[in-house]
Order: structure tokens, then C-alpha cells, then sequence
């Protein structure tokens, strides 16, 4: 399997120029799935301190406007778009494959400070972490700052995932992200796969920092997206997931887990180290 990682501009619309060409390099470079951006249409809501009604259903109106157009690109498309969610709007995570949509997550952490006031415009529709297949690959979603929270990216690997997804709205500081992914990767024994907005504006708020990037099952950069390279593809390679998750740290098993199971020597062992 191909999959797709890109940069793509702030404030985009799915009739603009900036698409246009987008779609002209999906059409060349044929991938199997394409992962975009995290809400990739329109402006950046919740920018703004306080919710606010009009600004919600446009964004909302610009992700529904896309739908269409990402219904006719190569293959499948992963991303994320607000939807309605009581008085305010998750942030769904979907899967779109052969004409049909299908929601696979709801963003779960939610920063709170200038630039991004998530927590006053989001909160969730849906509980969990769950997995999704498509094309005889599992897949897991962890949206931006999910990914800051390793215990998913374990949780994954338990139910069988062997790539995770990413869709960011990040600033132009990238070390972190770096480190949590590679983190996830390593951790999980999964590829985790990352697209991002990137501001083409030196004045935009927030300044969005581009380089969607893509760690192997065992942590390596494999690629990473710039001004001058906006998608990149990786190939898929199945064996290197079950070697990873056989591997170190992978296998190891949380002593609480044994414990809880009734694994007598474990017990024993413990209860002897903390006499």
C-alpha cells in the first residue's frame, strides 16, 4: 500500500488554485490512500478566544463543500472535519473509501492557549480509541496533540494496528512533534504517517509550520515534506510491522497486566521485591 502525506496552505478551499494543483500531484503520483491535514478547509477557527456561531458552520460548510472533490481523488482519503456536536463541535476523524464516509474518530485533547482555544470550540462526540481497516491494513487516528500522549499509540498495537495516522495543525516549532512520533512509532511498532497546514503568510495567526513527515515501525524518518517537496509517498511494508512488534520494547509486557492476570511467579517475584 501507498499512502500519501502532504503541507497543504492555510485558509484552503476546495475551488482555489492551491487544490488544483494539489489534486494534479495525486493524480501523478497515484497512492493508495491520502492522508491530509488536520480540518484542512477554510480558516482556522478556533484561532478566535470564545466560540462563535457564524465562524462554526462555516467551517463546517467549507468541509462539506469539499466532500465532493475528495470523493474524486485516486484512492482513499483520511482527514478530519468539524461537525455539530450540541453547543459546540468535534472534531471528526474520517475514513473516505469507494464513494462512502465513514467517521473513525473524535479528538480527545484539546489545547487551550493563543492560537489554538480548542477547548472553547471542541469537545467530543464519541468516546475511544478505535481501530480501522481498510484495504487489509489497520489503522489507528490520533489527531495533533493526541499524539503528545503515548499511551494510544500502545493502545494501537494491542488491537492489532499497523499504521497510525496524524492529521496536525501545528506551528512552525517541529522538534516535538518529531520526538512524540518517533516515540509512537517505536512504541507501538506502527508507521505513523503526518500531514500539516503550513501558513503562506508571514502574518498569519497562528503561523503554521508545514513538514508532514513519516516514521517507520522502527522509528526511522522515512520522509518529511517541505516548500519545495508538498507531498511525499510512502510504500507500506507489512513484514516490518510484525518484526517491530515482536521486537524490543514492543513485546515487553506492563508488570501490572501479569498481575492482574493471576501470573503466580510473577507474583511472587513482586511481592518479594516490595517486602
Amino acid at each position: 500500500m501507498k499512502i500519501a502525506i502532504c503541507q497543504l496552505p492555510n485558509e484552503l478551499s476546495h475551488d482555489g488554485l492551491d487544490w488544483k494543483r494539489f489534486v494534479r500531484r495525486i493524480e501523478r503520483a497515484q497512492p493508495d490512500v491520502t492522508v491530509l491535514n488536520e480540518i484542512p478547509f477554510g480558516p482556522w477557527i478556533s484561532r478566535e478566544p470564545a466560540f462563535d456561531e457564524y465562524l462554526a458552520a462555516e467551517s463546517i460548510e467549507a468541509h462539506a463543500a469539499a466532500l465532493p472533490v475528495l470523493h474524486d481523488l485516486p484512492g482513499a482519503v483520511i482527514a478530519s472535519r468539524p461537525v455539530r456536536n450540541r453547543d459546540r463541535l468535534a472534531n471528526e476523524g474520517f475514513l473516505l473509501a469507494g464513494g462512502s464516509y465513514r467517521a473513525v474518530h473524535h479528538k480527545q485533547y484539546f489545547p487551550q492557549e493563543p492560537g489554538f482555544f480548542e477547548a472553547a470550540w471542541f469537545g467530543s462526540g464519541r468516546a475511544g480509541f478505535e481501530t480501522f481497516d481498510h484495504a487489509g491494513v489497520r489503522f489507528g487516528m490520533l489527531l495533533c496533540t493526541e499524539i503528545m500522549f503515548n499511551e494510544w499509540a500502545r493502545h494501537y498495537r494491542r488491537r492489532g494496528a499497523q499504521v497510525i495516522v496524524l492529521p496536525r495543525a501545528s506551528g512552525t516549532s517541529t522538534a516535538a512533534w518529531h520526538t512524540a512520533a518517533r516515540m509512537a512509532a517505536i512504541v507501538s511498532g506502527c508507521y505513523v504517517l503526518s500531514s500539516n497546514r503550513v501558513s503562506t503568510h508571514l502574518d498569519d495567526e497562528p503561523l503554521f509550520g508545514g513538514v508532514g513527515f513519516a516514521y517507520s515501525p522502527t522509528g526511522d524518518l522515512l520522509q518529511e515534506t517541505s516548500d519545495g517537496l508538498p507531498l511525499a509517498v510512502v510504500e507500506i511494508d507489512l513484514d516490518l510491522v510484525k518484526r517491530a512488534q515482536r521486537g524490543y520494547p514492543c513485546y515487553v509486557r506492563e508488570l501490572g497486566d501479569d498481575l492482574k492476570a493471576g501470573t503466580p511467579h510473577l507474583s511472587s517475584a513482586f511481592d518479594t521485591l516490595t517486602i
